[in-house]
């Protein structure tokens, strides 16, 4: 079992080299320059994609792996209160687009996380951060959902199985904060 799971991690993790360079090399100069300009990152997903923004953006306010400036960016996973209160009060499809409104401002970036690419409360997020003039990444996995057609960007994992697409993702934020961490 343990060798089947390997193979299988490495054989979409091959698929991700042959297709998904290009897409990678763009998200991280997306990243890059809304830094440089002085603006945020806030990042959304549901659960194990929760887990994976929050740890994308403690990698960038704390450090990747070198010394660096502490970069802006928030999950928007982390304050349970707003979580509850939003979802009690507007429905949970409204969980992070209300976040959005409150701290987007023009020329942030909003990186949703949606293994299937459509889970409503992203979707909807997307079309709140584009109202607000945000530029909008996502990762997501299958065939990239509706995200394909919202995403400024859409890295789409080519893979049907949630724990392969959850594990790129990871790897792909992770070489996010590697080009930001040789940036700064």
């Amino acid at each position: 079992m343990i060798a089947e799971e390997l193979q299988k991690h490495q054989q979409t993790l091959t698929r991700v080299i042959e297709k998904l360079i290009p897409a990678i090399q763009q998200g991280s100069d997306m990243l890059g320059d809304v830094l440089r300009a002085g603006s945020k990152v806030l990042i959304a997903g549901n659960g194990g994609s929760a887990a994976d923004a929050q740890h994308i953006a403690a990698e960038l306010t704390g450090r990747y792996v070198k010394e660096r400036k502490a970069l802006p960016a928030i999950a928007l996973t982390v304050d349970t209160s707003a979580l509850t209160a939003i979802s009690n009060d507007y429905g949970f499809k409204q969980v992070f687009s209300r976040q959005i409104a409150a701290l987007a401002r023009p020329g942030d970036l909003f990186i949703a996380i949606s293994t299937s690419g459509n889970s409503e409360n992203i979707i909807h997020a997307l079309h709140t951060a584009k109202a607000y003039g945000c530029l909008t990444l996502g990762l997501s996995g299958r065939d990239g959902g509706k995200m394909n057609e919202i995403c400024d960007l859409n890295i789409v994992v080519p893979d049907d199985t949630t724990a392969r697409i959850q594990e790129m993702h990871i790897l792909i934020g992770h070489i996010f904060c590697k080009a930001i961490d040789a940036e700064y």
